[in-house]
């Protein structure tokens, strides 16, 4: 029986449209795996959802002027699917927490036996809260400086060092929405010890595969002691406690993302993963993923699969500060892809992906992009066509290529081939690596087509020439293939006109001529920076 691959990529907050940002992250690099490991052949699951009930969600709609938090999870949420279909990324399931009729039953019951069997625990700790507001401060309702770094910080995580804080615990805590000091009271709330699975944890840290900046996380927090993490607060936007006395207040959304992973891999919620997934998420998700969800999965069912690999990426910045939906500091996705389209947009964020280190988008370089494509990938297929229509009839040439010159192509080609499998699996991942391997087969084939050329002034080169732009065909049909999980419409788009099916699997066998004779349909635009949609 084939192992299903089960890929994640963290859900986002429906507290605004998604930005360049979160596409330069997790989502269409995790979409990059998804479709290179089915043109393998592959049974893969890529599943994300919506994070409907965090507190940023109810703080936007304060600001925004919604009369409730639905109304702002409901109009970003339907924003950030279309930013999904139009950037191409292809989920084989979106959990809507909300449109999912079990969905608070299935996250009610995972926290109630988590309950029942003593592994959350009642405290009472400080709290901020504004009195202005009648507000208890958690999540993005409170800033402050981190207990850690120092850095500002929102409530029960810090984006800059990755490390949880008990909201009473930041220094100068203010309310993010009328600015106040929050003044500190006592509350009870129910916490879930991660100390219990210390030496667990551990031990699953060592197998799964994840970067240095995320293990080095771990392992700090592990030596300076696994804190209690509080699960519930006292608030009125989320899903109820159903613990007895505890009715009143909310569960901790991050402690509701535990449950809703399951539920995305399975919308009845009654079936385990075969095994465990590849998740993409950023650095500032990172303790989440990786010392919290773990733990709740432990302490929930010891069958349930912990993780095979986590794919990180660092901030992605503009103009030398991170994107930021929260505060609107952002280059908004859909504006970006009306700009320039799918294909050119992905290859950008993939180029530039902050992959184990922060990289910085702007709109020139963006453009620079669509200028690459046009003038190295479609000015090489614009070039191929035309021959191929004015010298051959529009039709595949019936002469082979030979020589020393073909033969150095192929073999070129072939070890990019076998680098760009590389960087598109999973142990390997490394999608800014494929891009260029990418462009790299494409400036040598051109390059391959400029030399050629001068064969037509040879009196007996025509069928040398005809040989090289059969050779060059090849290199198309195989770049359909190997470009597809980068840019799948333009690789379609390509697939279709040389006469090849739109999903081969990436390695040196898509380098194969086309059957002589057969008509290839030259290109109405180009076919990576002509078409916006579609």
């Amino acid at each position: 029986m084939t192992t299903r691959t089960w890929i994640t990529a963290t859900p986002p907050t429906p507290n605004g449209d998604l930005h360049v940002g979160h596409l330069a992250g997790p989502y269409v690099a995790a979409d990059v795996l998804g479709r290179f490991l089915r043109a393998d052949s592959h049974d893969v699951r890529l599943t994300t959802g919506l994070d409907d009930h965090q507190g940023y969600v109810e703080v936007r709609a304060m600001k925004g002027g919604d009369r409730k938090p639905e109304e702002t999870a409901d109009r970003y949420g339907e924003s950030i699917v279309r930013v999904w279909r139009d950037a191409a990324v292809e989920f084989d399931h979106v959990l809507r927490p909300r449109a999912d009729p079990g969905y608070t039953l299935f996250v009610q019951d995972f926290f109630q036996r988590l309950y029942d069997e003593g592994h959350i625990v009642e405290r009472t700790r400080p709290l901020p809260y504004c009195t202005p507001c009648a507000r208890w401060l958690y999540e993005g309702h409170v800033t402050g400086g981190c207990p850690h770094c120092g850095a500002s910080s929102s409530g029960n995580s810090c984006e800059p060092c990755g490390r949880p804080n008990d909201c009473g615990d930041l220094t100068d805590p203010h309310c993010a929405t009328c600015r106040e000091k929050a003044e500190l009271r006592d509350v009870t709330r129910l916490y879930f010890p991660l100390a219990p699975f210390a030496d667990q944890l551990a031990a699953f840290w060592q197998r799964v595969d994840m970067p240095p900046h995320l293990r080095a996380l771990c392992e700090r927090m592990l030596t300076d002691g696994l804190p209690e993490i509080a699960v519930s607060h006292p608030a009125g936007w989320g899903i109820p406690v159903p613990a007895a006395g505890f009715t009143d207040q909310r569960v901790f959304v991050w402690f509701e993302m535990a449950p809703g992973y399951l539920r995305e891999y399975d919308p009845a919620g009654e079936t385990l993963p075969q095994s465990g997934p590849v998740q993409f998420f950023g650095f500032d998700n990172g303790y989440f993923h990786a010392v919290l969800f773990p733990a709740l999965f432990l302490a929930y069912d010891a069958r349930t699969p912990l993780p095979r690999a986590f794919i990180v990426n660092e901030f992605y910045q503009l103009e030398g500060l991170k994107f930021s939906t929260s505060r609107r500091h952002a280059v908004w996705a859909h504006e970006a892809l009306a700009l320039v389209g799918s294909d050119v947009l992905r290859h950008h964020v993939l180029a530039d992906r902050p992959n184990g280190r922060e990289t910085s988008f702007s709109l020139p370089a963006l453009e620079r992009t669509r200028n690459h494509l046009a003038s190295l990938w479609d000015d090489w297929l614009a070039r191929l066509f035309t021959a191929v229509e004015e010298d051959c009839a529009g039709r595949v040439p019936r002469e082979e290529p030979t020589g020393q010159s073909w033969e150095r192509l192929t073999q070129r080609l072939g070890r990019i081939a076998g680098e760009l499998r590389e960087a598109y699996g999973v142990s390997g991942f490394d999608p800014r690596r494929a891009v260029a391997l990418l462009d790299e087969a494409v400036a040598c084939a051109s390059d391959f087509g400029h030399v050629h050329a001068h064969e037509r002034d040879r009196p007996a080169g025509n069928s040398s020439y005809r040989a090289a732009l059969r050779g060059q065909l090849g290199v198309a049909a195989a770049l359909t293939a190997w470009s597809a999980p980068v840019m799948p419409r333009g690789a379609a788009r390509l697939a279709a006109a040389v006469g090849f099916p739109a999903h081969r699997p990436v390695d040196a066998s898509a380098l194969c001529l086309p059957e002589p004779g057969v008509l290839i349909t030259a290109p109405t635009a180009p076919f990576f920076t002509g078409a916006l949609h579609g």
